[in-house]
């Protein structure tokens, strides 16, 4: 920045210095802002009047200066000097205790504050739930707060936290100060738990814990209590006895049927049964009845309720004993003694009172009984008493159909047209049935009267049970089976006409065709699909140049130009057509296209054949390239490579350029020899000398 001060001696001078570095940036008006006025040293450059001699020329009278005198006198002029000046300004920085940050004044701890924020200097306010003086002690379990200021009001042993004073709740309790404990039927942190217990058990609040109720047992009061035990924890001892069970709250005994009493420990008394003997027996003539299941338990002669007397036949206890008594003699059902038949007589009635054969009350008449068939003849009234299997007034009959045994009063449970003995009802089965009743079946196999016949049946045919004749399954024929269909039939008796065609085999069973290789179709009437060969057309052709395969063998048949047994081998050079059978007529290195046998020429040859070479002016391939404009050249360029071919003494790629120095002739292969600086003519080495040289080679 340059000052201008007041002139000195006339002269302006011109004050130049630097601004001291000064804090701009801080708020004035922020209280922990300070400012002071400083003293500060400026350089300036001032000028000032310098004084100097300077000489002049006046007129005078001196001859020998042409009349020049020379004078002296003290001129000033301006020139400039270096100084230093002393300036004030007002100089603003942070308060004692504060620092700049971000052109603020911040106070300054010299503890950091560890949970909190410097506030004054030296000065912490803590986050709550710390103290201390550089916030680094957490609150103790019955404080809280910024500075850890404020008193818990926690009960229960709950914890109080730091920071905002909230209660956690120990396990069990609940509420704004945990001052309540669970509702019933939870339990745990927050009482979230819900408690287990069953049959009306409490629950503990705080670990869930199952408090049972008399008569229960178990980790959730589940079970009741075992066998022999009551009461609050199952810890009392039931008194029942002769089986009673005990309740598992009361103890109260639940008597078995035939107790009674407080402990089970009488029995029924007479006349009572069942459970708490509330039953009344209902036995007759002097039975008794049993105390626990009320049975009766009869006297001899009497059945069931002791009412019924004991079914004919038997008597005495529990009706175990059977009669004796014969000839239509009825027994006493409690003692077994027989009431005999008129005409008969004995313990037993086994004694006739007229001989055999006689009958009437003076037993003088004879009997009317076919006798072979008759067990005897009644000795009072002569009726015929049949042998099983006879029937009729005189036993003369024998059993309807259907029926056996004695008076043939039994039925025959023969089966399946069997026939039954009249007498034993013994069943004889008809063919291809067996058993007591002949309602088995034949096992398969076999056939015939009781089934002892070995069937001789092939390839899963049906043998009749009956005869053992064979009925073949589809495909078969012959009496036991065993001759197949012949060729164009099938079915069951071979009877269906095969339809399979192109030499296709026709299943015997089921008339299905099974293709002859290069055929499909259901009656083989379709041959292979293109690119498919073989049995069911299910191979593949393995053709890379083919127009496909033959159907049945799969040989492929080539594209004209390719052979090989895949078509995959171009034909050979010189060859080309089908299977590369015909030769190629190309010349001058042509080649062959072995699809068509066109001539492919090379280049420089044109032609069906080839036999041409390029047009004048033109080469390579196809001809198509024009030549370059040869300029020394013996005519166009070369039909093949285009290239220009130089007269002697020319080279180039348009010929354009003479043979460098000391070369000569075509393609200036030659070398030249002239000597002593001779200049050797490109064409035909001929040299011309330089003066004072002579000679072919300036050698002379």
């Amino acid at each position: 920045m340059a000052l201008h001060l007041n002139s000195f001696f006339g002269f302006p001078v011109i004050l130049l210095y630097h601004w001291m570095g000064t804090t701009l940036s801080l708020n004035l008006e922020d209280p922990n802002v300070c400012s002071h006025w400083e003293s500060y040293s400026v350089t300036v450059q001032e000028s000032y009047p310098h004084p100097f001699d300077q000489i002049y020329y006046t007129s005078c009278t001196d001859i020998l200066n042409w009349f020049k005198c020379t004078r002296h006198r003290i001129s000033y002029r301006t020139a400039y000097r270096h100084g230093e000046k002393t300036m004030y300004r007002r100089k603003s920085q942070c308060c004692p205790g504060f620092y700049e940050s971000r052109e603020m004044c911040v106070p300054h701890c010299a503890d950091k504050c560890v949970h909190g924020r410097c506030i004054a200097p030296n000065t912490c306010q803590c986050e709550p739930g710390w103290g201390g003086p550089n916030c680094s002690s957490a609150c103790d379990s019955d404080h809280w707060g910024p500075h850890c200021s404020s008193r818990c009001q926690c009960k229960n042993g709950a914890l109080c936290n730091p920071i905002t004073g909230a209660c956690h709740c120990a396990s069990g309790f609940k509420g704004w100060r945990c001052e309540e404990r669970c509702d019933q039927g939870t339990y745990g942190n927050d009482c979230h738990q819900k408690c287990q217990c069953q049959n009306g058990a409490t629950c503990d609040h705080v670990t869930g814990e199952c408090r049972c109720p008399p008569g229960y047992t178990g980790a959730f009061c589940e079970d009741l209590c075992p066998p022999g035990k009551h009461g609050p924890q199952c810890e009392e001892r039931c008194p029942c006895q002769n089986g009673g069970v005990c309740h598992h709250v009361t103890g109260e005994c639940a008597c078995p049927p035939g107790w009674m009493g407080m402990v089970c420990g009488q029995p029924c008394p007479e006349g009572r049964y069942g459970k708490n003997c509330s039953q009344e027996c209902q036995c007759h003539n002097g039975g008794t009845c049993d105390s626990v299941t009320g049975q009766c338990h009869c006297s001899p002669g009497y059945t069931g309720e002791c009412q019924d007397e004991c079914p004919v036949g038997t008597y005495g206890v529990q009706c175990a004993e059977t009669c004796k008594c014969m000839n239509g003699g009825k027994c006493y059902h409690i003692s077994g003694a027989c009431l005999c038949e008129p005409g008969y007589t004995g313990e037993h009635c086994e004694t006739r009172l007229c001989p055999e054969g006689i009958y009437g009350l003076k037993c003088d008449k004879k009997c009317p009984c076919h006798m072979p068939n008759t067990w005897s003849c009644h000795p009072m009234s002569g009726e015929c008493s049949c042998k099983p299997g006879w029937s009729g007034l005189y036993c003369n009959e024998t059993c309807s159909p259907g029926f056996y045994g004695e008076s043939c009063q039994q039925i025959c449970s023969c089966q399946n047209g069997a026939d039954c003995d009249s007498v034993t009802g013994k069943c004889t089965c008809a063919p291809g049935f067996k058993g007591a009743a002949c309602g088995t079946p034949c096992l398969l196999g076999t056939y015939g009267v009781n089934c002892s016949s070995v069937c001789n049946c092939k390839n899963e045919a049906i043998c009749s049970p009956v005869d053992g004749s064979c009925a073949c399954k589809a495909g078969w024929h012959g009496v036991d089976c065993s001759i197949n269909c012949p060729s164009g039939t099938w079915g069951l008796g071979c009877n269906l006409t095969c339809q399979c065609l192109n030499g296709g085999a026709c299943n015997a069973l089921d008339g299905t065709c099974t293709c002859a290789p290069g055929w499909r179709g259901e009656k083989c009437e379709l041959p292979c699909q293109d690119g498919t060969y073989g049995m069911d057309c299910a191979e593949r052709c393995d053709c890379s140049h083919a127009d496909g395969c033959h159907p049945t063998t799969g040989y492929c048949r080539c594209l004209p130009g390719w052979s090989g047994i895949h078509c995959d081998s171009v034909c050979a050079e010189g060859q080309w057509g089908p299977n590369c059978s015909l030769s190629c007529y190309c010349k001058n290195g042509a080649s062959c296209s072995p699809d068509d046998g066109i001539c492919e020429c090379a280049p420089g040859y044109r032609g069906t054949t080839c036999q041409r070479i390029c047009s004048p002016g033109f080469y390579g391939h196809r001809c198509s390239q024009t030549c370059p404009q040869c300029v020394h050249s013996s005519g166009p360029c070369h039909h093949i490579t285009g290239l220009c071919d130089c007269l002697p003494g020319f080279t180039g790629a348009l010929c354009n350029e003479v043979c460098p120095s000391g070369r000569f002739g075509k393609n200036c292969i030659g070398i030249c020899t002239c000597t002593n600086n001779g200049t050797c003519n490109p064409i035909d080495r001929s040299c011309q000398c330089y003066p004072g040289w002579i000679g072919s080679d300036c050698s002379q």
